[in-house]
């Protein structure tokens, strides 16, 4: 499993992994290193107009990961303490990603050594545990602050990866499980045949309200061609299980949240994020703006012009994977913490 973003990186790192000294670990226990989280909401309180409003006495909480927001060719990984890279992680990401959840949950959301754009040798693996190390100890320290209440797991690209391997290291199988409402982990290419191999107990969710599962959804345009791009996404599941059954791409459609339902118009669209992702306030949200559909293990989408958006090379909304439907899961995230709310009383 790796974050789509990462795939599409082709700069080379000059410095072998091995021969470049890591920066520092962040001390979780610093305000610090927590773009939100023990002190304050931070960036995640941001409200867009258009937007329900934040859960005063939030229910339950949510441990996200931003995606990869250090640019560069000549460190494998970020200092923590970075403070042009962590202002512009707080304004692209936590701001515009991970308020989408303040209406059901209060927002904890770590500095980590993410990995940087990477070349494709051994050491972008090695960049990325040393990252995902890092987010197993601010894990625990968010169990700590958490106190037995549920919790969702969300993130996006590298971020996404690092929610799906927390899911198989630390949640599959054992009593957090239970708590679990969702998790979220977009913009990222787990198979469907995953599900019962790596992840072998939290299942795919199937429906809206279902709780204790997993979604996952990559934007595209209509222009993309998808033939090309499902090969590359699928072959990493191919590398490893040697099978073509269960290849394909997960893709729950966000505007739906229903396995039964992967297409759906603009008017169930309720509301996205116009323009860049990037410094300022969050501008009001567009409502029916975005038809959407899964194919091939991709969400196809059709953004209205009015918004504004910019597509990867290749098509690919990947910056837009969360902005696109910031409303739609904001809704579905109360959705899912009311109905485990519900279904223990």
């Amino acid at each position: 499993m790796i974050g789509h973003l990462l795939l599409l990186a082709a700069a080379s790192v000059p410095v072998a992994f091995a021969e470049q000294t890591p920066p520092p670990a962040p001390d979780y226990a610093l305000a610090a290193f927590w773009a939100a989280g023990p002190a304050g909401p931070g960036a995640s309180a941001a409200v867009p107009e258009g937007a329900t409003p934040a859960a005063r006495r939030p229910p339950a909480d949510v441990f996200f990961i931003h995606p990869t927001t250090f640019r560069t060719t000549t460190q494998w990984n970020q200092d923590a303490g970075d403070a042009a890279t962590n202002a512009w992680t707080d304004a692209s990401s936590i701001a515009r990603q991970a308020s989408a959840f303040n209406a059901c949950c209060r927002v904890f959301a770590p500095r980590y050594r993410q990995a940087s754009f990477l070349s494709k040798d051994d050491g972008r693996d090695r960049a990325l545990d040393l990252a995902y190390g890092d987010i197993e100890r601010a894990f625990d320290v968010f169990l700590r602050a958490n106190r037995g209440r549920p919790f969702i797991l969300a993130g996006h690209s590298q971020g996404g990866l690092m929610v799906a391997r927390l899911v198989e290291r630390r949640i599959d199988g054992t009593p957090l499980a239970k708590r679990l409402i969702a998790t979220y982990a977009v913009g990222m290419n787990v198979a469907e045949g995953e599900f019962g191999r790596t992840i072998k107990k939290v299942p795919i969710c199937d429906r809206p309200a279902q709780t204790g599962c997993m979604v996952q959804w990559n934007a595209v345009l209509p222009s993309t061609d998808l033939a090309a791009a499902a090969k590359r996404s699928e072959q990493a599941y191919l590398d490893r299980f040697h099978a073509e059954a269960g290849k394909t791409t997960l893709c729950v459609n966000p505007l739906t949240f229903d396995r039964a339902q992967p297409s759906a118009d603009a008017e169930r669209s309720r509301g996205a994020v116009p323009g860049d992702p990037g410094a300022g306030p969050i501008r009001p949200l567009v409502p029916h703006a975005v038809a959407a559909r899964c194919e091939q293990g991709f969400l196809v989408a059709t953004p209205n012009p009015a918004l504004e958006l910019k597509a990867l090379p290749g098509g690919s909304l990947h910056y837009h994977d969360f902005g696109l439907f910031y409303a739609d899961v904001r809704a579905n995230a109360v959705l899912r913490t009311q109905a485990w709310l519900k279904a223990r009383r």
